[in-house]
């Protein structure tokens, strides 16, 4: 079989839309774009199916690389025969490759290859042609002493008789069938135990949880291994791999000891247990460790995908004028007055905290700008003092009969950003607490457009982020704001170059040149005038133009997802209905009357139709949900304030294996354990909560001390 034919019967795909899915990415199409605009050729495949398609392409690649590389190096030992290279063809993974190829891999010195070298493979020979039912009774010792010869080293016959012992636990440490069934057994029946050591006694570290523990390999959780092995990392956890060894070493007796006679048998023993101590169990340990390792890794970094996700399409509250808090007691409230672009206009610093002098004196300049710009939206940090400077903003403008919108955002890699390179670009001038005031209040009027300026680990939704592999990390995370901003889109005059990078197609360089263009020309009137713009030739447009947006252009297509080459199918379309291109966003009555089967052709398709009359009918929407907003309840502001049974309104912001966390406006989250969630068994915490949903929860117990919340919405119905 071919990859292609490989990849459709795995994913359970036609080989047709296998091969032309590789042959657009081939092309350079992005994903965003393949899934987008180019549904025919693929048969609607999403960006999750591509991106399967691609990845396991990849895979496939290497491992027929590989075994290339291997079969070459068998045959140049001469040891290649027709059914090692059919077993070898007819591998598909790369662990069973491996062990295929152990036998004849160049080894460095070892036991095996020292007796060899001492001219004791003949007596290995000899002794396992003694290895079957019929054999005869032999003088085992008396043969090995025929091999005793000082000049080699081998000075009598025991170490004769040990050198044929490595030899022989060498060949079987390299079956590949053994090592398969036995690295089977240990993920089947293995148990990972873990003991906190001596010197950290009961109470003193964070791995208390784990000072005698014990979980099946198979069934352990992902953030379970990952804590396991940090707190080895951290020398504070002794971990093992628990099985039965007498199970296994029964086993390799059955597959390996043919012979009745109680010298060969008992020689056959000894060196089968020297083979799995000293050769197979070391490697095969660690490779259920490792693929473990490999397993949370992935799980954890798909949970933090999804997470960044929903963070990332939060619903905006709008483009609207915007003060932007960053809240503090000591240092004072830092205030940014944002535009309706986002565009920085002014700062003030105020002390609501600091006596009740600065506080009317701070209350009269939060009046002064909301009047002086007409603020609507009020986005306040959730970090120090968050509650009090909100309770103090509510109190300064409760006179006001229009009043401001005030949400508490979170702000988490605010500071992060406030001292980066890109922030020192975009503000030069100003305080880094001021900076993060900024991007406080952007993240409420657009969290996508502010969010990707920031990388994704600093935004708090991860788990165990800094444990897994991090090239992974950052392929999945890429991977995942790509998708975000090109599922909803652009404003061509208003994104920044580093929104604009994510656009498909558009490399920072090219992110840059538009900026740049936009400055000095003004704004673009339509897409076509992207064409001008240095370093964005035909290839790039035909990518990109279908996910940016101009509003108020000349055509008023280009504020759709409707890509330019369908522009001419609209002009049809609008001329089916008698009407200009322009009028038929207005005529949505009669385009869903309209009978698409008129327009196939053999470049457009049913699937390309039915996406182009969706933008018309609702031209410029944003995919987002409805904004929505948590109301922490008055009074409650620290742990203390919390009582058991407390029903309190909060906002999720982490969903983890385990449960999910919810800000309930003390400053410090509570804990929905996976338990907690519904009435019924929850396998996945992300079946039913995501970041940045709105819920109502039960105070269940609190620690204060520990500062611990745990919390339930198992009688609570969400919003």
């Amino acid at each position: 079989m071919t990859i292609v034919e490989v990849i459709a019967g795995e994913l359970s795909l036609q080989p047709r839309q296998v091969d032309s899915a590789l042959e657009l990415y081939g092309s350079g199409a992005t994903i965003p774009f393949i899934a987008r605009y180019r549904k025919e050729k693929t048969g609607s495949l999403d960006e999750n199916q591509l991106r399967n398609i691609f990845d396991r392409f990849s895979y496939l690649t290497e491992l027929q690389e590989r075994k290339t590389t291997i079969i070459e190096s068998i045959r140049a030992q001469n040891k290649l025969t027709e059914e090692l290279k059919a077993r070898i063809e007819n591998c598909t993974a790369k662990t069973q490759l491996e062990d295929l190829y152990l036998p004849y891999k160049p080894k460095r010195r070892t036991k095996a290859t020292i007796a060899k070298e001492k001219g004791l493979e003949a007596l290995a020979d000899w002794i396992k042609s003694l290895n079957h039912p019929l054999a005869k009774p032999v003088d085992i010792e008396g043969e090995a002493a025929q091999y005793i010869n000082a000049d080699k080293g081998v000075k009598n016959s025991e170490e004769a008789l040990t050198g044929a012992a490595d030899i022989l636990a060498e060949e079987v440490a390299d079956k590949a069938n053994l090592r398969a069934y036995l690295r089977e057994y240990l993920f089947k029946e293995g148990v990972f135990i873990s003991k906190v050591k001596e010197e950290y006694p009961e109470g003193t570290t964070k791995y208390e949880m784990y000072r005698k523990y014990s979980a099946p390999v198979r069934k352990i959780a992902a953030h379970g291994i990952l804590a396991l092995l940090r707190g080895e990392s951290e020398n504070i956890i002794s971990l093992d791999i628990d099985y039965d060894e007498n199970f296994v070493l029964d086993y390799l007796y059955r597959q390996e000891i043919k012979t009745k006679q109680p010298a060969v048998k008992n020689f056959y023993q000894k060196l089968l247990k020297d083979a799995f101590n000293r050769l197979i169990k070391p490697s095969l340990l660690l490779f259920v460790r490792n693929e473990r390792k490999e397993w949370a890794d992935l799980e954890s970094i798909q949970t933090f995908a999804v997470n960044v996700r929903e963070l990332l399409l939060s619903p905006p509250a709008g483009m609207k004028p915007t003060l932007g808090v960053d809240p503090g007691f000591r240092t004072g409230c830092k205030i940014a007055v944002l535009s309706t672009t986002g565009q920085f206009l002014e700062y003030k610093t105020v002390f609501p905290h600091s006596g009740e002098k600065l506080r009317l004196e701070a209350a009269n300049i939060v009046r002064g700008l909301v009047e002086k710009y007409k603020i609507e939206l009020i986005a306040i940090g959730n970090g120090t003092a968050s509650r009090e400077t909100e309770q103090f903003i509510a109190d300064a403008i409760k006179s006001f009969p229009q009043k401001p919108l005030k949400v508490i955002v979170n702000e988490s890699g605010a500071s992060i950003y406030s001292a980066s390179k890109l922030a020192g670009e975009e503000f030069p001038d100003l305080d880094l607490t001021i900076r993060g005031a900024v991007s406080i209040g952007r993240r409420l009027q657009d969290p996508l457009a502010e969010l990707v300026k920031i990388d994704p680990k600093s935004i708090g939704v991860g788990q165990y982020q800094h444990d897994v592999e991090q090239k992974l990390l950052k392929k999945k995370l890429d991977e995942t704001v790509e998708s975000c901003v090109n599922y909803v889109g652009v404003d061509l005059n208003t994104a920044s170059k580093e929104l604009l990078g994510f656009v498909s197609g558009i490399t920072p360089t090219i992110a840059t040149n538009i900026v740049a263009y936009r400055n000095q020309k003004g704004e673009f009137k339509s897409r076509l005038e992207l064409l001008k713009v240095t370093k964005l030739g035909p290839k790039a447009f035909e990518q990109a133009a279908g996910f940016l947006r101009i509003r108020n252009g000349s055509n008023p297509l280009d504020n759709t997802a409707v890509h330019p080459e369908s522009y001419e199918l609209v002009e049809k379309i609008a001329a089916t209905l008698h009407i200009s291109p322009r009028q038929i966003t207005e005529n949505i009555s009669q385009l869903k009357k309209i009978n698409l089967q008129q327009f196939v052709t053999d470049k457009v398709g049913l699937p390309t139709l039915e996406d182009v009359i969706k933008e018309l009918e609702k031209p410029g929407r944003d995919p987002r949900e409805q904004f929505q907003y948590a109301n922490f309840q008055e009074g409650i502001t620290e742990v203390k304030d919390l009582k058991e049974g407390m029903i309190l309104e909060g906002i999720i912001t982490n969903v983890v294996n385990f449960g999910a966390f919810v800000d309930i406006g003390v400053h410090q989250d509570g804990l929905i354990h996976i338990s907690q969630l519904a009435d019924r068994f929850v396998s996945d915490p992300k079946e039913v909560v995501k970041v940045g949903q709105v819920v109502k929860v039960k105070v269940m117990e609190v620690n204060e001390k520990l500062k611990r919340i745990s919390l339930s919405i198992k009688e609570v119905s969400f919003l």
